[in-house]
């Protein structure tokens, strides 16, 4: 490939093998032309990640009011009916990515999850009324989270370190996954790959490093506390694929959950029910078949006024 390679013909070739890749057409862990394109250019390996991330984010959509959901499976002969034009749309999408620079806010409301690939080839997923900014600086990465929750799948570069900031805390990673959720009182940190370091503004010198499977709850004026908990991590992170899943979590608890992606909201009028323990997995954005499942499972009446779903055990 030559020198002269511009960052707009990576960003078609990226979005041309991104194309293959989705309609099935190449295995990426086999075919050998794909496998001497990433070789040829250090770039490449950026540019499809972002590809496959951007191409992921425009088959989602925004529909049902900007939730995303894990799309079911589709069959490959339709698949395959993404056009040259679309191609080409997904390459001017990218290349437009390629050259950002400078600050960028995203931003979500009640039930939307948003999945936004970085002109650095990193991913963020971000939950439901959350709002972040991005910069990107020559000697670092910088993520502003104002409110609410993201996961970061974040690309390798030691020459610019990724650095969160929620508050007065700071987390801090070279190329690895995790999320930070903001509370009024500090965040709380699960790193699902490689390691993050965390700190408070102030307290440099008593920085905690979090591996894989922990998760460290910084508060805004003690010292970082890591937990290892990588099934309930992977649980708390279900929210990625619009879900909401329960090992034993309480009524009161579940409905917590679900309260944050809706605008009709559950009450539990009857406190008996509070303490009741659950299990199963649901789409977030369905408070209805939750109450339903409550009722068949826990002998509980629904009734629904309005904004509202009420959970009893006694008739209203």
């Amino acid at each position: 490939m030559s020198a002269r390679e511009t960052v707009r013909e990576i960003g078609d070739e990226a979005a041309a093998w991104a194309t293959r890749i989705d309609s099935g057409l190449v295995n990426p862990d086999v075919d050998e032309g794909l496998l001497r394109w990433l070789d040829e250019d250090p770039r490449h390996r950026g540019a499809l990640l972002r590809a496959e991330a951007a191409l992921s984010f425009v088959d989602r959509g925004r529909a049902l009011a900007g939730v995303i959901p894990k799309p079911a499976p589709r069959p490959i002969w339709i698949r395959r009916k993404l056009t040259l034009a679309a191609a080409a749309l997904l390459a001017g999408l990218i290349g437009a990515m390629m050259l950002l620079n400078g600050s960028h806010r995203y931003g979500t409301g009640v039930g939307e999850i948003r999945q936004v690939p970085l002109s650095d080839g990193s991913v963020v997923a971000i939950n439901t009324q959350s709002t972040l900014e991005v910069a990107m600086h020559p000697d670092m990465r910088e993520i502003t989270l104002a409110r609410g929750e993201a996961w970061f799948r974040v690309a390798h570069d030691k020459r610019r370190p990724f650095i969160v900031s929620a508050g007065r805390i700071r987390v801090r990673a070279v190329g690895t996954a995790f999320s930070v959720r903001r509370h009024d009182d500090g965040a709380e940190v699960q790193v699902t790959e490689g390691v993050v370091e965390t700190w408070t503004v102030g307290e440099e010198d008593r920085r905690v490093s979090v591996a894989a499977g922990s998760r460290a709850y910084v508060a805004e004026y003690q010292p970082p506390k890591p937990v290892p908990a990588l099934g309930d991590i992977e649980r708390s992170l279900a929210w990625r694929e619009g879900q909401i899943v329960l090992e034993g979590e309480t009524l009161d608890e579940a409905v917590a959950q679900f309260n944050r992606y809706n605008n009709k909201k559950l009450v539990i009028s009857d406190p008996g029910l509070a303490a009741e323990k659950l299990v199963g997995q649901f789409h977030a954005t369905d408070p209805q078949t939750f109450a339903e499942a409550v009722a068949t499972t826990l002998g509980a009446q629904v009734y629904e006024q309005g904004d509202t779903i009420r959970l009893s055990r006694s008739v209203q």
